[in-house]
């Protein structure tokens, strides 16, 4: 229970706080979360960026998923808590405590009838040792016949008996202390089992319980997961709207760039034979080289590849025979193949 608790609520703090609400009886004040904190930040930094931008635009949007992930989690947690852990804790601090708590005075019984068995065994056998077993009054007339009489006095005969008495009443005493302790063990004993046996329908209940937190948590990462499905397609769009920003307002400086994810030689579009693209197109009619200023950051997938960061300016060349969609870039010393999709040709 308290590692289900530690997942749903991973901060302590927070915990002790909700503990401290339940004890007093009092509601536990509304808080947002990580994830709607987050959503909040980004809605913010967009409306600053601009929503007429490309990335202020992204980040209105990924604050609203990140919100709707946050209400997601909310929904989670409370379902969790009303089918899982609430009647996990009502066992815990009911039936619970009471089956523990008969179990214990059980053992105490068992104890306790042990050692009543235990009395009577050394009873038993002190009064085996002390005398024969024979009629007292027997063994005082042969003592009186073999002791001279002046021996024989009252106080002496008196004593003697009293001994055997006390022996006899031990052994009697010993016998009722046992079947107390055995008429009081078979009475907790079955209370007990009583107890235990109501563990089965308990455990029905309890296995009910964990499959509403299962599909809670399968409802929950299911929903998790349309709302980030839902973004990458609103997000799809937005790299080439960018591109096109850049094109349109080269001279903004402040501009945010935002990288696409790296493109691997299968992953960039192919073109049928005998199709350029525009950018190719007019490379192979330019009389040599050209500059061309990057578009994003590309990290090359092999040694043939060359790496680009934003905003650099590197010189580009068309190859016989190399692939449509690529040319030859030079920086400096380092050459290497690079994608058209990340080049901005310059005049």
């Amino acid at each position: 229970m308290r590692q289900t608790e530690v997942v749903l609520q991973p901060n302590p703090n927070v915990r002790m706080e909700e503990f401290l609400y339940e004890k007093l009886d009092k509601k536990v004040p509304t808080r947002a979360n990580n994830h709607e904190l987050l959503g909040e930040s980004m809605i913010d930094a967009g409306h600053e960026f601009g929503p007429g931008t490309a990335y202020g635009s992204a980040l209105i949007k990924c604050g609203e998923t990140e919100k709707q992930l946050g209400s997601a989690e909310k929904e989670f947690i409370h379902s969790a808590a009303i089918n899982f852990l609430t009647p996990f804790r009502n066992f815990i601090d009911g039936d619970y405590k009471t089956i523990s708590k008969e179990r214990k005075l059980l053992q105490i019984k068992r104890l306790d009838l042990d050692a009543a068995k235990t009395r009577l065994k050394k009873a038993r056998v002190a009064d085996a040792r002390s005398a024969p077993s024979c009629d007292p009054h027997m063994i005082v007339f042969s003592l009186c016949v073999s002791v001279p009489l002046k021996l024989c006095s009252d106080d002496f005969l008196s004593l003697f008996l009293n001994a055997w008495q006390m022996w006899a009443e031990e052994v009697h005493q010993a016998e009722t202390e046992l079947r107390i302790a055995q008429s009081e063990f078979d009475r907790q004993a079955e209370i007990t089992r009583l107890l235990l046996e109501g563990i089965s329908s308990t455990h029905a209940h309890h296995l009910r319980c964990l499959n509403d937190f299962v599909d809670a948590q399968a409802s929950y990462y299911a929903q998790c997961y349309q709302y980030m499905v839902n973004l990458q397609k609103q997000l799809g769009s937005f790299p080439s709207t960018f591109s096109n920003n850049n094109a349109t307002s080269a001279s903004s400086s402040s501009s945010i760039s935002v990288a696409p994810p790296t493109l691997a030689p299968t992953m960039t579009p192919t073109l049928t034979p005998g199709q350029a693209s525009p950018s190719l197109n007019e490379l192979r009619s330019s009389s040599g080289p050209r500059k061309a200023r990057v578009l994003y950051d590309y990290d090359a997938a092999n040694s043939s590849e060359l790496s680009l960061l934003a905003d650099e300016v590197i010189t580009v060349s068309s190859v016989p025979g190399m692939d449509s969609d690529w040319l030859m870039g030079e920086r400096g010393h380092q050459k290497g193949k690079v994608p058209i999709t990340y080049l901005e040709l310059l005049n």
